[in-house]
Formats: C-alpha cells, structure tokens, sequence
C-alpha cells in the first residue's frame, strides 16, 4: 500500500493480507490526512450487511448475531445523516434510556467513537437533556422505548432504533415513534437488533418499505477467532447459538407439533450405545432433490436418539445409496427403513447394491404426513425421543409440521420425514417378533 493510495475497498483488502509489522510500515507511510481518510472511509470498512443495497426504503432492519457489527453500522449511519442535513432531528430509541445511552451514544462503536477528530470539539453530549449535538449543528435525542408516550408529540427525520426485538413495550413505542417519522422529504427509520420472534420485530418486517440485511458473528473479521471458536463449541446449532450467533429468526409455526422450546428441551447426549440402529431414508424424486437419511438409535432404556443426519442433495441413486451404506457402517445400523414411492424396488435395489448385507424395509407412505409425525412427536413430549446433539436443517422442518400437515419453507421436509420413518420403525410399529416353529 503505497503513501499516495486513496482509501477504498482495495486498500483495506490489501491492508488485511499484511501480517502486523507489514500493516504498521504500510500506515506509518501515509501522511496524517491520508491516515484520517482512510479511517473515515466507512464504505471500505463496511462488511457484507452493514449497508442496504439501496437507498429506496422507509426501513432499514439489520438482524444479526452478536458482535456482527451493528452498533457500529447504526452510528455510521446516524453520522453520515448528521453531516449532510445540519438541521436533522434524530431519534435514539433503545430498550431503556440508560441502554440507549451506553451503547449508542458512549459505546465502542457508538456515535462518539466514530465521529471523526475533526468532529469532536465541535459535538456537544448533554446527558441531562438526552441530547446529542453533532458538529454540523443536527441533534439527536433518547428514549426509551420502555416509555412509548416520550415518543408522542417529538418529530423526527430518521430514527435509529436498538435491539428493538428486546423492548418491554415495543409494538407501542413503534407506532408512536413511526408517527413523529414526518420531517423532510424521504424519513427512515434503522432498526439495529438480534433477532427475537417477538411481535413488534415481526410487525416491523412485514412492512412495505423494509429492506433486511444481516449476518453471523462469525461474518465480522475483526471478531478474535478465539472468542469464536470458544462460544461455537458451546452453542453452535442450538436455538439460543442460531439466534445469538447465526442472526437467524427462528419463529414457531401455529399448531407445531414440534415447538422450538420442544426441540431444545429434547436435546442431549446418548448414555450408552443403543442396542438397535435404523437409518430412515426418504430418496429424492429427481437427482435434484434432497435425500433425507437419518440415522436413529434406541438406547437401552426404551428412549430413542436422533444420532446423525447424512442427509445430502444433488446425488444420483446410486450416489445417496453410497452415503446410506457409510452411515449404515459408522453407526452400526441393523436396518434401513426407506420409502418406496418414489421408485419402489429401484430404492431397495440401489441400495441392495451399495451393501448386500444391509437389511432393507421399504414402507409406503399411505397416510399423510401429520399422521405419520403425530405418534412421533408424542414421543418427545414424554421424553422418549430426544436430539443426540444439534441438527439445524433437520429441527427447521421438524417446526413446520402441524396436525393439518407440513406449514414449512422449502420443497418438502425430506430429512424430517427419513427421521420420521426411522423412530417409528424403534418405537411406534409393534416390534419385530422372531420367526417361531409351528409343531404339526
């Protein structure tokens, strides 16, 4: 990075294949105005989801993980408004006064922390006004949401509004604050926030006008590989890690027969080996589908454990035949459970011939798929079914079954119903009883 190297895109993604010493030199050779420019070019910082891909919307949700990077994105955001409307009214709205203060205008990424040094003198923080005056001469002004009546009457022309899916009263402080969002021409509104299936959050996407954008935590480059390595061996593929680290807004769909809180309560570790292994297999209707192949275990207490999911797509037969076989292998199965209408005596034969040894049952999908998941899910309700582990893909189509059949996203729940077929070969079909001698 040469000292005469204007900021940009470029230059950080140069400066980011340094090693430190080599970054310091690269820095040390710039002049001080071009050190400065550098660090306010916040568009070059920027990282995917910490900007909307346009500017034609009335509001701006960034839903992300922890430490992603939307304090920082909200204040760069507030800043730049400031800088080009000097007479802007910004409102500050954080799930309590004190939260709002902290975060958004005293914090590490907060609206003091990333006004530029030529900024700084010229800002003036009136904490017992609540007011935030910028170097242009706009001003911001807190609340709480906590308080939605503080909002009625204030008029504003953008509002930045924090970790909204956590407000006591956030429906209320919505509305009030969406009526003062009146002045000059085009008024928004940015709603930094983890993502929560609370009411307001939902309201506020099914708006006309609302663009997302988010990420993982892991999606930051500036967040310790330690930090994440330490919090993904604790919570990676679990409710609280999809919502807190992945950004993912996980909601239950009405009637579920597997509620989220279900599928968490439902989640541990196998005591011992299980005595009888099936893999449940649901083979894809064309080589562009999904083969759900799911291996189950009953222990030797009765409790079944969903213990793996091979499920892959984009194989030919005898593609996921294979990948059946090798699960067959690792876990020890003593049978393979597959459904026969799409193919028939194809599905046995294929993978009759990736393991001539491996049992096959083929079941025919008569019912429909709410009463065949019925009888399983009672299971985890008492407690005699439960999660080896986590299984994200797996968990969301579980979500979307009701007593009136699959209400997911997606084609068709195909790991679900492999699962499905497999615990009810363990657990629900009367067990297998051995072939007897019949005297003459």
């Amino acid at each position: 990075m040469k000292s005469n190297c204007p900021p940009g895109r470029g230059a950080v993604e140069a400066l980011a294949e340094l090693d430190e010493a080599e970054a310091r030199r690269a820095l040390g050779a710039l002049t001080s105005e071009e050190r400065g420019a550098f660090a306010a070019d916040w568009p070059s910082w920027a990282h995917e989801g910490q900007a909307p891909e346009h500017e034609a919307w009335r509001v701006w949700v960034l839903l992300a993980g922890r430490g992603f990077g939307k304090t920082r994105a909200g204040a760069e955001w507030v800043s730049d408004f400031a800088r080009e409307h000097p007479g802007a009214a910004v409102a500050l709205v954080g799930a309590t006064v004190e939260e709002a203060r902290s975060v958004m205008i005293e914090g590490r990424s907060g609206l003091l922390a990333v006004a530029r040094h030529s900024e700084r003198e010229r800002m003036r923080w009136e904490p017992s006004r609540r007011r935030l005056v910028f170097a242009s001469g706009a001003e911001a002004f807190l609340y709480s949401a906590a308080n939605p009546e503080s909002l009625r009457g204030p008029e504003h022309h953008i509002a930045w509004c924090d970790e909204l899916a956590k407000w006591r009263r956030g429906q209320a402080a919505w509305d009030n604050l969406r009526l003062g969002l009146r002045l000059g021409e085009r008024p928004q509104a940015l709603v930094t926030t983890t993502p929560r299936p609370v009411a307001a959050l939902k309201h506020v996407l099914a708006l006309d006008g609302t663009v997302l954008t988010g990420g993982a935590t892991r999606d930051n480059p500036h967040v310790p590989d330690d930090f994440l390595d330490a919090v993904e061996a604790a919570h990676k593929g679990t409710r609280f890690g999809r919502q807190e680290l992945e950004g993912v807004l996980l909601d239950d769909v009405e009637g579920t027969l597997w509620p989220r809180a279900l599928i968490e309560s439902s989640r541990g570790t196998v005591a011992s080996n299980c005595p009888r292994v099936v893999v449940g297999v649901d083979p894809p209707a064309s080589v562009a589908g999904t083969c759900g192949i799911v291996v189950c275990g009953m222990g030797a207490d009765g409790t079944c454990h969903v213990l793996a999911d091979c499920s892959a797509g984009g194989l030919t037969p005898e593609g996921w035949a294979r990948r059946v076989a090798q699960g067959a292998d690792a876990w020890g199965a003593h049978r393979v459970v597959a459904e026969q209408n799409n193919g028939g005596a194809m599905v046995a034969a294929v993978l009759r011939g990736a393991d001539a040894g491996l049992p096959v049952t083929l079941v025919h999908a008569a019912d429909g798929k709410a009463a065949r998941a019925e009888p399983v899910a009672v299971l985890f309700e008492a407690g005699k079914a439960r999660f080896a582990g986590a299984f994200p893909e797996l968990e969301d189509e579980l979500a979307g079954f009701t007593p009136a059949g699959w209400r997911g996203a997606g084609a068709s729940p195909d790991r679900a119903d492999a699962m499905i077929w497999a615990i009810t070969e363990l657990a629900v079909k009367p067990p297998r009883a051995p072939p007897r001698v019949r005297g003459l």
